[in-house]
């Protein structure tokens, strides 16, 4: 065992047994790299990256390769979920370099932390013109001893050149109509629109660009927008990339039909698109929609709840095939005769009609990816459910793919708005409540007594790591949903001392830009900075959303100003890269419509504050916010001064400081959330 066998990360666990000499990043590890005199290999991935764990079984657990890095070099293993800061430093560097980035991600240091050669996965042996692992590691040897001096100028130039890489904030106005527009327009030159989705492989689930698309149609009325997402869902939703069985994303298609997918399942993804399809619903009413944002809320209820009522980060590509090999989708993926021994001949033969199972296959060895290929006719919904649960049932008993059970703050935080809204849309209680036990988990566990974040937690155990910006404002983001969806002003008030701290932690006060990690975090070689939108919301676009949403629930003018001023870089971004702003486009979308406040006055049990607090939440106007509760109540600010009308519940609609009439009918006021923006 080395000295990753006390850490709470799976991946920095899952080395734990190597003959490395593995340190985690540390302090420590540097003291010991100018103790040595010797160069630091930083080598970062993560639980469910595949080429990571082809690299760890090929170099990392060969005797022969440790002996040399243990004589050579001080090697430093990071979870790059576990710190996104360490990791976003380094692979600005390694892109600067290489012009292409990925894990696992490889690279040298100085003692001093600063990189001077760069790389991803290395192979064993010399192929397709890469040189070997043991070639690189012989090449820096050399190059630390011989030439040091040479090592030493290159380190430096490398840092400062990161350093002096101050990203354009933009421009320090709000987004309007025409850059909105622009960026409606780039997307539509990107889109597929033979295939949805914007363009070409590998395919990922735009799940924030749909966001925008959706919020842009409630506002303006564009049947483009909505086209877009319509589209893009459903061929999702029929693809491989969805499980057809169990629910649930992978994380994305390597092809552009989104018919092969690469089987990892992240809570993000899972979290995202729940929400996304939950809010397709609430758009058009789609059966679609709603079965898929059930499915995935069960499929993340089921799968990815830890004991503790947090949810776990990912679930493996890999699995055994039975035959003790580690095989990509060796879970998912079935012949013909795997069908005929579960259904039986006839209903295999339906089954293998209806989800595209071929002799030939969709993937590899002859098996399919289940989709839902277009059908014509009415299907038996009842032959069609006992296929699905005997064939769920029969892949139950097959070796599960494995779980990375950390529990990521900012994910979780995803995982609570999207729980709650999906939960309260459909009458699902128990979803609600799951939020809020994932919610509890953050307070108790996450969450000091001077509402300061750590990053994760694994089995009650709260890591050691410092919360970054994402971190912050997802959670400030499930707590705000959490509060329009149960009228409970704890959630608010938590929210609130989440937003504050990236008030004064992580906003420079002169521009209002955002940085990733708080002012008094560790310092490393730059301190990391991206707006842009990729596998999840930028921490910076994440807390513009929150700031807005908590100002228009308490009235909070600098929160307000803060969002406003760090919406300035979607203006220069939006219309010039679209597909990478996505989240930060819907927030803006939010800003023009108001955003919204609807305060619904009146007695829990009463049907008349349900029906009226339904139609406040199914409302499509962008990021409107909600508060419900009894007349007078202090619990929530946008209930002040709200009495009853006749007597009767009633909602008070408000926005840029204007209010109309209050309603004691749900039908009207569902038509005034639903309606453009004069």
């Amino acid at each position: 065992m080395n000295r990753l066998a006390h850490e709470t990360s799976p991946y920095l666990l899952q080395h734990a047994d190597n003959p490395v000499d593995w340190w985690p990043w540390s302090a420590e590890a540097f003291d010991e790299a100018r103790r040595t005199n010797r160069p630091v290999l930083l080598s970062v991935g993560y639980s469910s990256c595949h080429w990571c764990h082809v690299m760890a079984h090929e170099s990392f657990e060969d005797e022969a390769t440790a002996a040399y890095l243990n004589e050579h070099f001080v090697s430093v293993k990071v979870d790059r979920e576990e710190r996104p800061d360490v990791d976003a430093v380094y692979m600005e560097a390694v892109q600067a370099a290489t012009g292409q980035g990925g894990w696992p991600m490889t690279v040298f240091l100085t003692p001093d932390a600063e990189p001077f050669y760069f790389g991803t996965y290395f192979p064993p042996e010399p192929r397709h013109g890469m040189a070997s692992f043991r070639q690189v590691l012989e090449g820096v040897s050399t190059a630390w001893s011989d030439r040091r001096d040479e090592v030493a100028e290159v380190a430096g130039k490398i840092t400062r050149d990161l350093a002096e890489r101050e990203m354009s904030f933009g421009d320090s106005r709000v987004p309007g109509e025409e850059e909105l527009a622009g960026a409606l327009l780039g997307l539509t030159r990107d889109y597929d629109a033979a295939r949805g989705g914007f363009g070409g492989a590998p395919k990922f689930p735009p799940s924030m660009v749909i966001e925008f698309l959706l919020r842009h149609h409630a506002r303006t009325g564009s049947e483009g927008a909505l086209q877009m997402a319509v589209d893009t869902c459903e061929r999702m939703a029929r693809g491989g990339l969805y499980d057809q069985l169990g629910g649930g994303f992978a994380r994305y298609s390597v092809d552009r039909d989104w018919v092969i997918p690469h089987f990892e399942k992240m809570l993000y993804d899972n979290a995202l698109l729940c929400r996304v399809y939950a809010h397709l619903w609430r758009s058009t009413g789609s059966e679609l929609a709603r079965r898929v944002a059930l499915e995935t809320a069960d499929f993340l209820v089921r799968e990815l709840r830890t004991d503790e009522g947090g949810f776990a980060s990912a679930l493996d590509a890999d699995s055994d095939d039975g035959t003790g090999r580690h095989v990509e989708g060796a879970y998912y993926v079935w012949t013909p005769a795997q069908l005929r021994e579960v259904l039986g001949d006839a209903d295999a033969e339906f089954a293998a009609r209806y989800f595209g199972v071929t002799e030939e296959g969709t993937f590899e060895e002859g098996a399919s990816v289940l989709q839902l290929p277009q059908q014509e006719g009415v299907v038996d919904a009842e032959r069609l459910a006992s296929v699905r649960d005997r064939l769920l049932a029969a892949r139950a008993g097959r070796p599960a793919p494995g779980r990375d059970d950390k529990v990521v703050t900012a994910w979780n935080g995803l995982a609570v708005a999207a729980l709650a809204e999906t939960g309260a849309y459909f009458g699902r209680p128990d979803l609600v409540e799951a939020a809020i036990g994932a919610a509890d988990l953050l307070v108790r566990l996450h969450m000091d007594d001077r509402a300061r974040l750590v990053r994760t937690s694994k089995d009650g155990r709260a890591g050691a790591h410092a919360g970054v910006l994402e971190d912050y404002a997802d959670v400030a983001e499930g707590f705000l949903a959490l509060t329009s969806v149960t009228g409970e002003g704890v959630w608010l008030e938590f929210a609130g001392f989440l937003l504050d701290h990236v008030l004064v932690q992580f906003t420079d006060a002169e521009s209002g830009a955002l940085y990733d990690t708080a002012a008094d975090a560790e310092r490393l070689i730059r301190r990391p900075q991206d707006p842009t939108d990729n596998a999840t919301p930028s921490g910076w676009s994440a807390a513009a959303g929150a700031l807005l949403s908590y100002s228009a629930q308490t009235g909070a003018e600098p929160h307000r100003t803060a969002a406003e001023r760090a919406l300035g870089v979607v203006r220069a971004l939006g219309p010039r890269a679209p597909r990478f702003i996505g989240w930060g486009l819907a927030v803006a979308e939010a800003l023009l419509d108001g955003p919204r406040e609807v305060a619904v006055v009146g007695g829990a049990d009463d049907p008349a504050t349900t029906a009226l607090r339904r139609a406040a939440l199914m409302g499509t106007a962008p990021g409107t916010v909600v508060a419900v509760g009894v007349p007078e109540s202090e619990e929530l600010p946008l209930l002040a001064g709200r009495p009853l009308v006749d007597g009767k519940p009633a909602a008070y609609v408000c926005r840029n400081f204007v209010c109309d009439v209050p309603t004691t009918d749900p039908d009207r006021l569902r038509a005034v959330l639903n309606g453009r923006n004069a």
